[in-house]
């Protein structure tokens, strides 16, 4: 029996019966004689499933196969269902548990991931983006890359994060050192750091 391809899928059944895979195929068309669709469409997959909505430009256009027509055009949809079909309730983050409630992505990974919570003047959520990934240390986790996440976004506050994959959520001397640069730099920007949030499998723990 014939394979039915993503197009004919689509007509024959909605979006809805396609699998994530199979929606990035439509997007990207053909391939190329060194990348296949389907290969590049898992290759963009595996990146959203680390990084969510904050992918960018530059990591898509990374992907082996993607050039700048391609990307542009991907992006641009990605933008435009921010704008216009993500729920435009966005949720409250009144305090830890709400802030915990967003990081159940990293809870189990098993490489540190360090996430920031960009938030409003009413302390709703903007975005929730990995900014950083690997074994955490003060000289490694750059006040810079942390805040142009926030800049970008036009945030009022932020709450960063990060999870320990031994289980532990006792902070080591590098989480608190790391704090204590990203408290002083948000200061000096007029950017809140709200908290450092640790978290594992089954625990967390506010710095």
């Amino acid at each position: 029996m014939k394979k039915m391809m993503p197009r004919e899928k689509l007509i024959k059944y909605g979006a809805s019966r396609l699998s994530d895979a199979e929606l990035l195929h439509l997007l990207i068309g053909s391939g190329n004689k060194q990348v296949s669709a389907e290969e590049i469409s898992k290759q963009i997959l595996r990146l959203l499933q680390d990084k969510g909505s904050s992918v960018s430009y530059n990591a898509l256009l990374s992907i082996k196969g993607m050039g700048i027509a391609k990307t542009s055009e991907i992006i641009a949809l990605f933008e435009l269902g921010r704008r216009y079909l993500m729920p435009a309730d966005r949720p409250v983050i009144a305090n830890t548990d709400d802030a915990v409630l967003q990081l159940g992505s990293i809870r189990d990974k098993k490489q540190e991931h360090f996430v920031v919570l960009t938030l409003d003047g009413a302390n709703r959520l903007i975005s929730n983006a990995v900014v950083f990934q690997g074994t955490l240390n003060q000289s490694l986790v750059h006040p810079r890359e942390i805040f142009a996440k926030a800049i970008e976004d036009r945030a009022a506050s932020i709450i960063v994060a990060h999870n320990h994959p031994s289980g532990s959520v006792e902070p080591s001397s590098d989480d608190i050192e790391i704090t204590r640069k990203l408290k002083d730099a948000g200061r000096l920007m007029g950017i809140n750091v709200l908290e450092h949030i640790i978290v594992s499998k089954t625990a967390f723990r506010s710095i």
